[in-house]
Order: C-alpha cells, then sequence, then structure tokens
C-alpha cells in the first residue's frame, strides 16, 4: 500500500470515496500519524468562509480496494466548542462547512500516557455514533515510566478497534492503515453515558480503564527532581534565563565559522559576475542587486538554520512546555495565561504562524492581546539585522566574564522585544481590551530525547520558507531597490569620473535618495540618514531587506570594498557633513527601533485575516511606529550621554 498526496473535495477524488477525520487533542502525536499515514506528502488549506487551516490527504490501496481520503483536523480537547479551532472541528463533524464533506468514520488519537483525561473527548465521539477507531500513541512512554495498557481490551470495552502507534517513529502506523481501510467492517462503538454527566461518564471511564488494565505511569524520580528546579517560581525563571542566554551564544559561536564560508562565496560569485558580464549596467544588476541583495541576506542562513534547530530541540525534550506553564504565572500579571505565551513563544519563529496559533485560545479578548502584542516578539526575520549591527557595534573578540559580548547584546535584545511583548499586553488587557479570562490548562509531555527526524522536518519546513521568502519577496525587492538607487544614471554628468566617484554622485541623485530625503526629517532626530531611511522604507516588505539594501549602497558608495563601506559611510550634507553616519548611538536606536517597529506586511495582513477588521493592524502598526521612534530616540540619547 501506498499513500499519496490529495486535497479533499478535489474534483480528482473518486465519486462517493470515504472520508476519515483525525480528531485529537493538542500534542497527542496526531499530526505526526497524519503524516506517516499520508507519506508525509499533504495538502493545506483553509476551510472555506474561516482562516482556520486543514491538512487532507488520502490512503491509496491496491488490489482494487477503494482509497479513503484523511483529514487532519485541528488539536481539541472536547467538542463542546470553546475557542474557533474547536468550533471549526464540531462544524466539520456535523457538516456544517461547505466544500468539507463530513466524514464516514473517525479515528481518535488518544495519547496514552493520559488515557483517563482523554476519555471525555473519546466518549464525546462515541456519542456521535459514526464508526471510531482509536490510534493510541506514546504507549512506549507509557511502559517506560512503568504504567500499562492492553489495547485489545480497550478495543473490547469501547467496540471500537485499538491500535497502538508511536507516531514519531512511525511504528504501528501500516496497521493502522490496514484498519482505515477496512473501515466498513468497524462496528458501531459502545454508547457512553451522557456525557454533561460527570458522575457517571467518571464511571464509565473507570469501568473501561479497568477492563483494559489499564495503569498509568508514574513520573521518573530524576523527572519530578528536575520539574521541581525548572518549575520552581524563582529558580526556574533563572535556568529559563540562562537557557536562553546559551541559546544565543550558540547561535554567535556556532554559526559563525559557516557565515564566513557563505559570505566568501557570494563575494567570489559576484566578482566573477562582474568579470564576465560586458554591459556595465547589466554587471552592475546581476553582481549588486541579484548576487549581492540575495547573498547579503543568505549569509545569515546558518544562524537562522541554527535557531530552528535549537527551537526544535527544545521543544521536542519537552522544556518549552514547561516554560510556557512557568511563564503562566509572570502572564497573569499581564491578564493573559500561558496559552498566551505559547503563541508568543511561536512568534520567535515568525509573527504569522505565532498569530494565527491563537485560534486555539477560547477568550476573544485574550486571542486579541495575543495577536497585537505578539509581533513584538524578535522573530527570525530581526535576526540578519541584529546580527549585522551587533556586529558592527561590538567587535568580535569582545567578552562580558565567559560569555561573548556580541551574543550577551543579542539575547539582550531579545529579552527586550520579550519584555516589551508582556508590557503591551498588560497594557492591552487594562485598557482597550478589559475582560475576564478563560482558565488555562495544558499537557506537560515527558521527557525526551528529540527525535532528528522530527528535527529536520522542523528545520527544513523553516529553511524551505525562508528560502522561498528570498527568492520572492527578498529578490523582488532588492531589484526595486536596486532600480532606485541607480537610476536616472546620468552618463553625461559622470563622464570623465573615476568609477568610486561616478557611482557615488548616481546614488545621491537617484530616486532612492529623493525618497529618503522626503521622509528623513522624521527619522533625522534618531541619526538616520535618508540612506538608511530607503532601508526602513524597504524593510517593510521584509525586515531582511534592510540588510540587503544597506550592501547595495555600501557596493555604490564604495565598490573597491563594500564590505567595510558601511561603516565608512559619512553624512553628505547638512551641519553634520562629514561626520561618521553608523555611530554608536545610530547603531543603537536602530536596533532598538527594529526591536518595535511593525516592519512586516506579511504580520499586518495576518492580523487583518484573523480579527476581521482594519481596526487592529490599524492600532498595532501605529502603537508600534510610535514606540519605535521614541524608545529608538530615548536608546540613542542614553549611549550618547555614556559615551
Amino acid at each position: 500500500m501506498s499513500a499519496t498526496c490529495h486535497d479533499a473535495g478535489a474534483a480528482s477524488a473518486p465519486a462517493g470515496a470515504a472520508e476519515i477525520a483525525l480528531v485529537g487533542a493538542p500534542n497527542v502525536g496526531k499530526s505526526s500519524v497524519f503524516n506517516h499515514l499520508t507519506g508525509l506528502r499533504v495538502k493545506t488549506a483553509n476551510y472555506p468562509g474561516v482562516t482556520v487551516t486543514r491538512s487532507s490527504g488520502r490512503i491509496e490501496a491496491r488490489g482494487g480496494m477503494p482509497s479513503v481520503g484523511v483529514t487532519d483536523l485541528p488539536g481539541t480537547y472536547g467538542l463542546t466548542p470553546l475557542s474557533p479551532d474547536e468550533q471549526v472541528v464540531a462544524d466539520h463533524l456535523a457538516g456544517r462547512l461547505p466544500g468539507a464533506p463530513p466524514p464516514d468514520a473517525l479515528v481518535l488519537v488518544v495519547d496514552a500516557t493520559t488515557l483517563r483525561r482523554s476519555m471525555s473527548l473519546v466518549a464525546q465521539a462515541a456519542a456521535k455514533g459514526l464508526p471510531c477507531a482509536v490510534a493510541l500513541t506514546m504507549t512506549d512512554e507509557l511502559r517506560s515510566a512503568g504504567g500499562d495498557v492492553d489495547a485489545v481490551e480497550l478495543g473490547r470495552a469501547l467496540g471500537m478497534p485499538v491500535v497502538e502507534v508511536v507516531g514519531h517513529r512511525g511504528r504501528g502506523v501500516p496497521a493502522l492503515r490496514d484498519a482505515i481501510l477496512a473501515w466498513r467492517t468497524w462496528e458501531r462503538p459502545v454508547l457512553p453515558p451522557p456525557v454533561d454527566d460527570d458522575d457517571e461518564l467518571a464511571a464509565w471511564t473507570t469501568s473501561v480503564l479497568g477492563a483494559a488494565g489499564y495503569r498509568a505511569a508514574t513520573l521518573p524520580r530524576r523527572s519530578r527532581g528536575i520539574d521541581r528546579v525548572l518549575l520552581h517560581p524563582l529558580g526556574g525563571l533563572l535556568a529559563f534565563l540562562v537557557v536562553m542566554a546559551v541559546f544565543f551564544q550558540t547561535i554567535f559561536a556556532v554559526a559563525a565559522p559557516l557565515q564566513g564560508l557563505v559570505e566568501g562565496a557570494f563575494s567570489r560569485l559576484s566578482d566573477a559576475a562582474s568579470a564576465a558580464i560586458g554591459p556595465p549596467l547589466v554587471a552592475d544588476f546581476v553582481s549588486t542587486a541579484l548576487i549581492g541583495g540575495v547573498g547579503g541576506v543568505l549569509v545569515f542562513l546558518p544562524q537562522i538554520a541554527l535557531l530552528f534547530v535549537l527551537l526544535a530541540l527544545l521543544e521536542g525534550s519537552g522544556y518549552l512546555a514547561r516554560a510556557a506553564v512557568l511563564m503562566d504565572r509572570v502572564m497573569a500579571v499581564t491578564g493573559l495565561d500561558g496559552r498566551a505565551f505559547v503563541s508568543m513563544l511561536s512568534s520567535v519563529a515568525c509573527a504569522v504562524p505565532g498569530i494565527m496559533s491563537t485560534r486555539t485560545m477560547p477568550s476573544s479578548r485574550d486571542r486579541l492581546a495575543t495577536m497585537l502584542s505578539a509581533p513584538l516578539m524578535p522573530c527570525s526575520a530581526r535576526l540578519p539585522v541584529y546580527l549585522l549591527l551587533v556586529g558592527m557595534l561590538v567587535p568580535s573578540g569582545a567578552t562580558w566574564g565567559p560569555f561573548g559580548a556580541q551574543g550577551l547584546v543579542l539575547f539582550g535584545l531579545y529579552l527586550l522585544g520579550g519584555l516589551s511583548t508582556l508590557v503591551a499586553a498588560a497594557v492591552l488587557t487594562k485598557t482597550a481590551l478589559r475582560g475576564g479570562g478563560l482558565p488555562f490548562y495544558l499537557e506537560l509531555p515527558p521527557y525526551r530525547v528529540p527525535s532528528w527526524r522530527t528535527v529536520l522536518h522542523a528545520v527544513g519546513g523553516a529553511v524551505g520558507t525562508f528560502l522561498r521568502k528570498m527568492a520572492t519577496v527578498i529578490l523582488a525587492a532588492s531589484v526595486v531597490l536596486w532600480a532606485l538607487l541607480s537610476f536616472p544614471s546620468r552618463p553625461a554628468e559622470t563622464a570623465g569620473m573615476d568609477p568610486a566617484d561616478a557611482s557615488a554622485y548616481v546614488l545621491d541623485h537617484s530616486w532612492a535618495a529623493s525618497l529618503g530625503h522626503a521622509v528623513q526629517p522624521v527619522f533625522e532626530p534618531l541619526g538616520f540618514d535618508w540612506r538608511i531611511d530607503v532601508g526602513l522604507l524597504g524593510s517593510m516588505a521584509a525586515r531582511e531587506v534592510f540588510v540587503s539594501t544597506m550592501g547595495q549602497v555600501a557596493t555604490a558608495e564604495n565598490p573597491d570594498s563594500p564590505s567595510t563601506a558601511l561603516q565608512e559611510l559619512t553624512w553628505t550634507e547638512g551641519p553634520r557633513a562629514g561626520q561618521p553616519l553608523f555611530t554608536a548611538p545610530t547603531i543603537a536606536a536602530l536596533l532598538v527601533f527594529f526591536v518595535y517597529a511593525l516592519q512586516c506586511f506579511a504580520t499586518i495582513a495576518v492580523l487583518r485575516r484573523e480579527s476581521n477588521s482594519w481596526r487592529w493592524p490599524a492600532l498595532a502598526f501605529t502603537y508600534m511606529g510610535v514606540l519605535a521612534w521614541v524608545m529608538a530616540w530615548a536608546a540613542r540619547s542614553l549611549v550618547g550621554v555614556l559615551g
């Protein structure tokens, strides 16, 4: 048997083909099971009329057996909806969503280590009267922690097939695939008592688990000892800060040599293109806009890849869930809870998925407060800008105690962004978004060694997204900026000048210069001249564009030595003419500006989509823009005073 990709509801689906839905709580391994069933080749699309996404695939059978469509529904703790995701699950099962046919049968993905708490969802699903089967995950962890369950007896007690599956390793998936293909042979499940009767439901749960010989896992003594430290109100916070400090030290220490190799390769490629291409304008376009513009950002790919490796390791080990529980106490000060912290932590990779993850939050007030503050979290798009500017501000060999100074400054920027997110959330929940929240609960996974397949899958997806962004948004922005910086070319006025002077003259009289001069009065108090302003405007498409813009400016200013040209730039006009541009106060102001400013059209678009209004994106863009200017001015003033 094999699994092939198919978008549920597409015209190519066989008429009358069966549809199976995977139902389960978050973090039970449901998506891993789905990926193995469909061969890691899936289609993801929005449900019609809503922003919640669904993943769909097909399991193809041989020997004339009919294929089966499989849909991975959003994670849900119950079928009485409290959040937008849970509402979509309920509507999908009831067939209320256009273009999303109701399932013919259900596969309930259940974590064996939390089986007792999962029985409420099993009961609610069984009450639907559809044929059901259970994919019982984490049984290896259950038994390694001293627990046990008899899957066959559990199936008899429930009246449905039960298949043991280890999702992240694919163990048991062939048996589950066979069971799904034979779904028509499933018996109707034994109907549970009314799910709103807690006493009867508890008695039914005890009876079923007793028949299955269920013995709950006991947390190993070592794990309990670790949790006593990592979940301690004070010790846990200190441990979290240490973990994050080491995290950012690693990004600089490990990835820097790789960055040098990538930078050298692009430099040689740019020189070769300039030498091989005859027409000067074409040669400049290829070497500066294409190779230089994109390469100037791609040199930071090692750090970005390492960032996602470290995040995947922390998540896979079970530590990030502990961090969410730990931060629940801190989040209470803001009027939010640990669910908001999970979304904010997701925004460290990118604000877009972080904002989208708020769909699982049952409180609309909490969703909006989290969405409006999450863009302040230091996302991976800021990383190339931070690395460029920190490298200009702090010497590479500088240390503070056992730590590298560059890594500490980077950690400080991330800490500033995180703390500012919490402050913004607190202000929002106490002003524009007053109201009460809902109780918070989160299942703590056991400590485990992360699966290298899971880590590679997460990192590969993130790096692939970054490369697609490079090949589309950043490449297009680099080409546009090259045109703005290079035209009008003024060949008559530059005749007789040496190449460096001619290039600088064209730059100073370019369309970009006119644009930069138009906004310079707004940013001049921060120490930004028109060239930096052009970079800020370009970064609205993607923050990384600031790096490629500065690279093109450096090349135009000093074609012979663009790598050092940025630090040698001076003011070209006004009372500061001839003074260095990138001074310590100016660099500090730029760093702080990027901490706060909402420079991402994609984030603005997803805020509009998730809130269903332009009011909230406009509020976010305005308050973050004002905050960025004020805080950048304060940073410049402070660094100037400190000297």
